[in-house]
């Protein structure tokens, strides 16, 4: 990656603290480095250690250390206990100067979001709540949609470092939990979506009908959606690579449920879809690429697929 030295649209905001450098999280950290931020990064993963280091990321063994001197600190880890564990258990809170801000872009249950900012604001660091959408792809082309909520001042401040790593950077509010519920609903259309391209498929493939042929129609009409597009030919691949695991959407459509139960907003749609991975999870591939969800549907009919 080509490294940018010039600051013309950076903020105050120097040193960059970044915990969790996975598939998504190390292409991020890693254009933070590009854009001339000092960042410190940590994963469980010490095999990690190469790659961010490559890309000018400075290496902190420890994930407390990782928040050593950070104007924000990034968390891009799978879940909210994973973001408690390291914040109020492993130290890190404790390790990040007092007036730094902490930045949450795992998926996460908004009413678990709205809990850790008070407590990140009483420890008296800011908080900013920013999921991102865009998959792996989008964080290695730093593509990535991110639905930040945080105070205006708050967001000011951390504007340019979400630019560095999405190029559609919106504030949806000041009350953290907001960005949350907004990854919400964003899964639901994409979940539902998903298991929506996969059973017109299935049921095309059961009247002996291409698949490829359904796709390539479907994608050229206005039955088209993203998730079709990008994973549709996937479904009817062998052994797609995976980009998303099918566990992710079990795990995201039932924060949608909890949403829906919480709010006390009907969320049927949601419900079935998520009973679709559910049934593929359940058979054992809850690792396998999302795209094969179109599973659940082969496993009720006759259609084996391609």
């Amino acid at each position: 990656m080509t490294r940018d030295n010039k600051n013309s649209d950076r903020s105050e905001a120097n040193n960059i603290g970044f915990i969790g450098l996975g598939s998504m999280g190390s292409r991020m950290a890693a254009h933070l480095c590009a854009r001339g931020y000092r960042v410190r990064g940590h994963d469980v993963r010490a095999e990690a250690r190469a790659a961010f280091e490559k890309e000018g990321g400075i290496w902190a063994d420890a994930a407390k250390d990782a928040a050593l001197g950070a104007d924000f600190l990034v968390l891009m880890v799978v879940n909210v206990g994973q973001a408690e564990q390291l914040l109020f258990e492993a130290g890190v809170l404790d390790a990040l100067p007092k007036e730094s801000g902490v930045v949450l872009m795992a998926t996460c249950p908004a009413a678990d979001v709205e809990r850790i900012s008070k407590a990140v604001a009483k420890a008296g660091r800011s908080f900013v709540d920013a999921p991102v959408s865009g998959g792996v792809a989008g964080a290695a082309s730093a593509t990535l949609t991110i639905m930040a909520a945080c105070a205006n001042e708050t967001f000011a401040r951390a504007k340019p470092v979400l630019q560095a790593m999405g190029d559609k950077v919106h504030h949806v509010g000041s009350s953290p939990g907001q960005g949350a519920l907004v990854k919400t609903i964003n899964q639901l259309l994409c979940g539902v979506h998903l298991a929506a391209a996969a059973e017109a498929v299935s049921l095309g493939a059961q009247a002996d009908i291409d698949p490829q042929v359904l796709i390539n129609i479907f994608s050229e009409s206005s039955a088209s959606s993203w998730m079709l597009r990008d994973r549709g030919s996937r479904m009817i691949a062998g052994e797609p690579q995976v980009t998303s695991a099918i566990d992710i959407f079990v795990k995201d459509l039932g924060i949608v449920l909890d949403a829906g139960q919480r709010l006390k907003a009907p969320t049927p749609l949601a419900s079935i879809a998520q009973q679709m991975f559910l049934a593929v999870s359940g058979q054992g591939f809850g690792q396998v690429d999302d795209s094969q969800v179109v599973r659940a549907y082969r496993a009720m009919t006759s259609v084996s697929g391609r």
